[in-house]
């Protein structure tokens, strides 16, 4: 566990960012918030509760200093009064103006340190539907923000939490850097080369958990139904999880398995987003869906799920089917398909408009809640 030995330092002005996790997307979320900060008078000091520091840190989380606590996820559960002291060690020194703090566990210890303002970033649903939570913010309710990553999460929490007044409840959108992601993001040829994939085929492609909530089960299906119409598609899966045994299965029971290819997991997945011909998002109720951005940067034709926040990174850009409907996706999937050759998006302007460094910190600025904490 990393040890603290920092001298009290009264003239620099901190913020502190805590993130349950260095794992992927988290370590890009922290970037994301630390880069609210370039060019002004605070230094970011980021927290992983739990997750290894990754190769070329200076790379991926510029500007701020990272502290690597090295919890096993079962060190994080309940309430556990020694990792708080820990981060009060840390706090305690700093002359602190805000805490950022990702999920609910970085709350909880967010608030636990007094009389400062949080913001407390929301990437799921459900997070306030325990009575225990809504009553531990409730107590803080005049310092702290509630974002939550889309319009969808946001209105969740928002229900949850009827009391709080809409100023104090925001969304604030995932974003990237698109000119880093683009450079990164191997060409069609050299992306398959690597996946072991054929250069030939038609691919339509998923990235994310194999997980009941991704319900690939809707994809294989909706792919068992058009595979015979295009000759040379693929489905290829990137990621793992409990479902794969299950996805496997189905796959071959419907008799399309020498066209799925199950890769797991993929260290840095984006870079190979131009393997696929087209991206297709099947969860039945995304949050918010970077993977979604992701194929927008490789400029790939994306269908995702009506629900959650998917359908606002997409917008009209994007195609949308509701949850679980196999037919509907498999005619989308064909479309996709007989317009290939047509298919001319630029999601460059979507994307800097609303999925930007740049329009996240004039959104966050513009807080009225970030405005009364005066930082």
């Amino acid at each position: 566990m990393a040890k603290n030995n920092r001298e009290p330092d009264c003239e620099t002005q901190h913020v502190l960012q805590i993130c349950h996790t260095s794992e992927p997307p988290f370590l890009d979320c922290a970037r994301q918030y630390a880069a609210l900060f370039e060019k002004t008078e605070y230094t970011v000091i980021t927290i992983f509760l739990s997750g290894s520091k990754p190769d070329q840190m200076d790379v991926r989380l510029p500007g701020t200093e990272a502290i690597f606590l090295n919890y096993q996820s079962a060190g994080l559960k309940g309430l556990k009064v020694g990792l708080i002291k820990t981060i009060r060690k840390i706090a305690y020194p700093l002359n602190l103006k805000l805490i950022i703090a990702h999920r609910y566990k970085p709350t909880y210890i967010a608030l636990r340190i007094k009389d400062v303002p949080v913001v407390a970033v929301n990437h799921a649903f459900g997070v306030y539907h325990r009575w225990a939570r809504r009553l531990m913010v409730g107590r803080n309710e005049n310092r702290v923000l509630l974002l939550g990553v889309s319009n969808a999460v946001r209105d969740d929490l928002r229900a949850s939490l009827p009391k709080f007044s809409s100023d104090k409840i925001e969304c604030l959108y995932n974003r990237i850097d698109r000119g880093v992601l683009a450079s990164s993001q191997l060409d069609k040829t050299g992306a398959r080369v690597n996946l072991g994939l054929d250069v030939k085929a038609y691919i339509f492609g998923n990235v994310g958990r194999l997980h009941p909530d991704k319900d690939q089960k809707t994809l294989i299906k909706a792919f068992a139904l058009v595979s015979e119409k295009i000759p040379n598609a693929c489905l290829v899966l990137i990621g793992s999880g409990e479902d794969r045994l299950m996805l496997e299965t189905l796959s071959a029971e419907l008799k399309v398995a020498d066209k799925v290819k199950f890769l797991g997991n993929v260290p840095d997945a984006s870079k190979y987003f131009k393997a696929f011909d087209s991206f297709l998002l099947s969860s039945d109720e995304e949050p918010f869906g970077m993977v979604l951005l992701e194929a927008m940067t490789a400029n790939l034709p994306v269908v995702c799920t009506s629900t959650g926040g998917g359908a606002e990174v997409v917008g009209s850009d994007g195609m949308l089917f509701d949850k679980g409907d196999c037919k509907r996706l498999s005619e989308l999937m064909q479309r996709i398909y007989d317009e290939k050759n047509n298919f001319d998006i630029n999601y460059e302007p979507r994307i800097k408009k609303l999925f930007s460094d740049e329009s996240a910190r004039s959104r966050f600025w513009g807080f009225s809640e970030i405005k009364k904490f005066d930082i």
